[in-house]
């Protein structure tokens, strides 16, 4: 790819509410399942991040070739791979952000069920070491079932004793994501102005777009049109693994969303103020023990770290 080419990639992520690094601590950034569908695009899009100064990438297989590709992109972070269980202290160690997009992605006729089965065990493995090796670093998980996930996180993190409840975040961007371009399709609108709040889960009908709040607001769209638009909503990733013929689940745009609540992580992190995104955190809204919502990160206490407030909440 050209210079020119990559500069206006940058750019344009920039504008999709990327940082600016000008003024702010650099940080290191630890992707787990960095090889996957979702792990290379991702490290792809935090390689390009100008808050990122080191990115380690880590997997079970094929890693360093990954961070040999990525590390030819001409932008500061420095990237190294990792692989196998012997260098998952060295890949963790020192990180402020870790993002897991590891695990096996939802095929045709799999359940979230199925898919707990096998990524549970996964997650378990990899929240361990976190614990050990980088207990206050910002996690967000991106492994399915994310519903379940979380709250397996949360139960290894508290075994530990390096459970806090401000550094765990499921991430439900993708569901923001699409109901910010599935809106802005149907009002006519300029989807970079587009903000709709997704609560509840990130499975199926736990996924509660709120329409109602978007903004711009329209009076364009018929009730009929806001349960299509929720329904589309709810089914996303079903309707991209029948698009993909059962040979693949949403990796790019998953990734693409994942670099954006990354990014939102990153600045809270530098104290930028007024940062807010939705994520499956614990939750006090509803009788739930965890459940997604607004989320602010925030710089408090002259101590850095992401403090989730659960706030704005309207049905």
């Amino acid at each position: 790819m050209r210079p020119s080419v990559m500069r206006s990639a940058a750019q344009l992520l920039r504008r999709r509410n990327y940082s600016s690094a000008s003024g702010q601590q650099a940080r290191k950034v630890a992707i787990l399942g960095a090889a996957g569908g979702i792990g290379q695009p991702l490290s792809l899009l935090m390689k390009l991040n100008p808050l990122v100064s080191s990115l380690s990438l880590y997997d079970i297989a094929a890693t360093p070739g990954v961070a040999a590709d990525v590390s030819h992109i001409n932008s500061p972070a420095l990237v190294k791979g990792f692989m196998a269980d012997d260098q998952l202290a060295e890949a963790l160690d020192g990180a402020d952000l870790v993002i897991i997009p590891a695990g096996v992605p939802r095929k045709p006729g799999m359940t979230r069920d199925d898919l707990f089965n096998i990524n549970a065990g996964i997650v378990k493995n990899l929240c361990t070491a976190i614990a050990k090796y980088c207990p206050n670093a910002l996690v967000n998980m991106i492994s399915n079932p994310v519903n379940s996930t979380v709250p397996i996180a949360a139960e290894v993190f508290k075994k530990a004793g390096t459970y806090d409840e401000k550094r765990l975040f499921g991430v439900t961007t993708l569901d923001v994501v699409r109901a910010r371009t599935f809106y802005a399709g149907k009002a006519n609108v300029d989807v970079n102005t587009v903000d709709v709040p997704v609560v509840g889960g990130h499975a199926g009908i736990t996924i509660l777009p709120l329409f109602s709040q978007a903004t711009p607001s329209t009076n364009a769209l018929s009730a009929e049109e806001i349960k299509a638009l929720t329904k589309r909503t709810q089914e996303g990733g079903t309707e991209v693994v029948e698009a993909k013929a059962g040979k693949g689940s949403a990796t790019l745009s998953m990734a693409y969303a994942g670099a954006v609540f990354g990014d939102a992580c990153l600045k809270g992190l530098n104290g930028v103020p007024d940062i807010v995104e939705c994520s499956y955190v614990q939750s006090t809204v509803t009788e739930l023990p965890f459940f997604a919502s607004k989320v602010h990160a925030c710089f408090a206490m002259c101590v850095v770290y992401c403090s989730c407030y659960l706030s704005d909440f309207i049905m």
